[in-house]
């Protein structure tokens, strides 16, 4: 899919109340786009359909759980009825959860895997069939995070919605390549998002102290959610199928291919710390 005009183009962003979701549903309206965002949080969720209006293009704005399938095929079938379709669907909308598997409870299991894994099976669910059905082909992002391939130290439950979410990826790559279709799994990294002060934490992790030093140390690492989206736009463009992001993604994605084990072993160590 050709990423560099968005003009006469439907893209569709869960998420898009904050964070990489506000960032990249900014830049695909700057390069033409009409948008329709989703999220859970309806205040900012205003201000950011606020913002795109603003830039003279079409807006489409909902409060929508995609880890609830009735509100997700409402949304699709609003989208549809709206702009007769979809191009560029990015699936970004998600929570965090960090703590020890031993800490982690089943109830927080159901609502990271509901929000995290099934948020992205929604999205591909309900928006890919009108896709490959008005064959114009098109491109699906799932925001994944370096956590697909590289879990640290209390992330297990994290890191198994993540893994599941690139999991899915690479196998719609292989269905819809045939109907022209990209599928692109996104990786970020350490970025400067709201998400850490909003992530639910077990044991230790939820300690003041370790949630105060875990947001100043995103706060210092400053890897900006608009650098991330123009990074989103360059790999739909180049239709890569796994695209880290910041420069530790890349660190971490390469770690496990070529010297496996001694990331393990770090992580083992920094787990035994703790």
């Amino acid at each position: 899919m050709d990423a560099r005009s968005l003009s006469g183009k439907v893209v569709v962003v869960t998420g898009a109340s904050s964070g990489i979701g506000r960032a990249i549903a900014l830049a695909c309206a700057h390069r033409g786009g009409d948008l329709a965002i989703c999220d859970v949080n309806e205040i900012q969720l205003a201000q950011t359909e606020k913002e795109l209006r603003a830039l003279g293009h079409g807006v489409l704005a909902a409060r929508v759980d995609v880890g609830q399938r009735e509100e997700m095929r409402e949304f699709a079938e609003l989208v549809d009825r709206e702009y007769g379709g979809t191009d560029l669907l990015i699936n970004n909308a998600g929570v965090g959860l960090g703590g020890f598997f031993l800490e982690t409870t089943l109830d927080d299991w159901e609502w990271i895997v509901r929000s995290n894994f099934f948020g992205a099976v929604h999205g591909c669910h309900f928006f890919i069939p009108a896709m490959v059905k008005r064959g114009r082909g098109g491109h699906v992002v799932n925001v994944c995070s370096a956590a697909s391939y590289a879990p640290l130290p209390a992330q297990s439950a994290y890191a198994a919605t993540k893994f599941g979410v690139l999991g899915l990826s690479e196998g719609l790559r292989m269905e819809l390549a045939a109907v022209g279709i990209g599928v692109t799994a996104i990786c970020p990294g350490f970025i400067n998002t709201p998400i850490v002060e909003a992530s639910r934490l077990r044991g230790i992790a939820a300690e003041p102290q370790n949630r105060e030093r875990a947001i100043a140390f995103y706060r210092r690492r400053n890897y900006t959610p608009e650098r991330v989206a123009q990074n989103i736009l360059k790999a739909v463009q180049r239709n890569r199928a796994v695209a880290p992001i910041s420069p530790e993604a890349w660190l971490m994605y390469w770690g496990m291919r070529f010297v496996p084990g001694l990331y393990r072993w770090i992580n083992q160590r920094l787990a035994a710390r703790a």
